[in-house]
């Protein structure tokens, strides 16, 4: 395992988050490959602390799809499969759908103000090339619309599937051809729900996540 693997000490932070924090920010990058096997004793040793909170983060990655527990293997690095990527994508659809339908109703002038400002924010991002930035601030874009919804348990549903989610935000947004559509995309979602037009904001997530889950699929068959 290489030196990149260092745990960045945070004092706010409990080190079970903070090795959490590390080892899902290496699967997520590719550091840590698709297959890698993920041994306690070795990751332990590599970060500096004990088997305990390596077991923790690794229960955590498993529940997230990050990691998957293999038969007389152990636990290693999950690949992203076509299977996996097309389940998470049928229960967003459905839910976005119903986030847009609501916040259509719902949402307040200010908020639309932040919709633009975290679409701002993308954009800028995406020209520094920072993967990870651009990545956290289509999270914040679409963390505004559920929020706007006023139904904390639908928010609570999405922020559950929201950690698998991430690792596909992170795919379709690492293909560079994409970065402007995605900013087109969700200028188009911010019209509907300035005009308050529920099919048309349903529409544009649809189109939204129907792009994201062809060109990931295009890409993971490139890399078969």
């Amino acid at each position: 395992m290489d030196d990149f693997l260092k745990v960045n000490v945070n004092e706010y932070l409990p080190l079970r988050d903070v090795v959490f924090n590390t080892l899902r920010q290496a699967i997520l990058k590719g550091e840590l490959e698709p297959g890698e096997r993920l041994l306690e004793v070795q990751l332990a040793d590599r970060l500096g602390v004990s088997r305990t909170p390596i077991r923790e983060a690794i229960r955590k990655l498993e529940l997230e799809g990050l990691v998957k527990m293999v038969p007389r293997k152990g636990a290693e690095v999950a690949s992203i499969s076509e299977k996996s990527l097309r389940d998470v994508l049928e229960v967003r659809r459905a839910l976005e759908e119903l986030a847009m339908t609501l916040a259509c109703q719902r949402i307040t002038g200010d908020e639309v103000t932040r919709l633009r400002r975290a679409n701002h924010a993308f954009s800028e991002a995406a020209r520094k090339k920072n993967l990870i930035d651009m990545t956290e601030r289509d999270v914040d874009f679409h963390e505004v619309i559920y929020q706007a919804t006023g139904n904390q348990r639908l928010v609570q549903i999405i922020n559950n599937l929201r950690e698998q989610m991430y690792r596909y935000r992170l795919e379709y947004i690492k293909d560079e051809a994409k970065r402007a559509v995605l900013t087109q995309e969700h200028e188009m979602i911010i019209q509907a729900l300035a005009s308050r037009d529920p099919e048309a904001g349903k529409e544009a997530v649809r189109r939204h996540i129907d792009n994201q889950e062809i060109t990931v699929t295009r890409n993971l068959k490139g890399k078969n």
